[in-house]
């Protein structure tokens, strides 16, 4: 972030230079000329008014004699011509100097600049490098996460597969149950239809007994063969009840072992 801030400030700042500096050259070209053009003038018109001045002047003696005063003025202005035109290159070498010295110091400022860019440049690559290599480790985690999500899925559908398979089988353990239970029921129903049956017989064979016995039938062998076959009196038939309530608590309680 802060090395994009800085990289646009420098664009700028080269395309402010470049704006400024496009015409430098005929600028510099421009300001010799008008200089040189000044400089002219000057010394045309001191050449102009030292003529005027020999013009004005009698003419002298005849040709070898000694320069007179005109020669000298026109000596003179040619002097002060080029004195002046030496005052103005030196001038101008003054601001040569000081133009090469004020590139001098922004070319050490650039230098300076550029130096700083590239450190800067040189930490962006750096942090760049090392955002690459995070990038990098964090996309290998990722795939790692999405592998074991995978396996967990898989196990997840494995284990709910289980599950239905596990639910189906105690839904049928619980059918077989329910008609067990049923089936035991109905096997206990009649099994005590069949001993209650049996204790009416029982009891019928008894009040026939006794009936027998009060009437007075009590024949010595026919005594007997009655107490042998009706098992000793009357206790046989209630001996007979309990053993059939006997028989259907067991019954119960065997059946109560099935439902568990």
């Amino acid at each position: 972030m802060n090395a994009g801030w800085q990289e646009e400030l420098r664009q700028k700042l080269v395309e402010r230079n470049s704006r400024e500096s496009a015409y430098a050259g005929i600028i510099e070209q421009y300001r010799r000329l008008a200089q040189q053009t000044r400089m002219l003038k000057e010394r045309n018109q001191s050449l102009l008014r030292a003529v005027g001045t020999v013009k004005s002047q009698p003419s002298s003696g005849a040709a070898g004699s000694t320069p007179g005063p005109g020669d000298d003025a026109v000596r003179n202005a040619y002097i002060a011509s080029l004195e002046s035109q030496i005052s103005s290159l030196r001038d101008e070498m003054a601001a040569v100097y000081k133009t090469q010295g004020q590139n001098a110091q922004r070319l050490l400022a650039m230098n300076e600049t550029l130096r700083e860019k590239e450190e800067v440049s040189r930490l962006a690559s750096d942090e760049l490098r090392r955002a690459k290599d995070d990038a990098l480790v964090l996309r290998r985690k990722v795939e790692q996460h999405n592998d074991l999500m995978s396996e967990k899925d898989d196990r997840i559908q494995t284990l709910l597969d289980e599950i239905q398979a596990l639910e189906l089988e105690l839904n049928q353990v619980n059918d077989r149950n329910q008609v067990l239970k049923q089936d035991n029921a109905s096997l206990l129903s009649r099994w005590i239809d069949k001993m209650n049956d049996e204790a009416e017989k029982m009891n019928s064979a008894n009040t026939f007994y006794e009936d027998m016995k009060g009437k007075g039938w009590k024949s010595g062998r026919s005594g007997g063969s009655d107490t042998g076959r009706f098992n000793n009196g009357p206790g046989a038939g209630s001996s007979h009840q309990r053993k059939a309530s006997e028989d259907s608590e067991t019954w119960s309680a065997n059946n109560g072992e099935v439902r568990s």
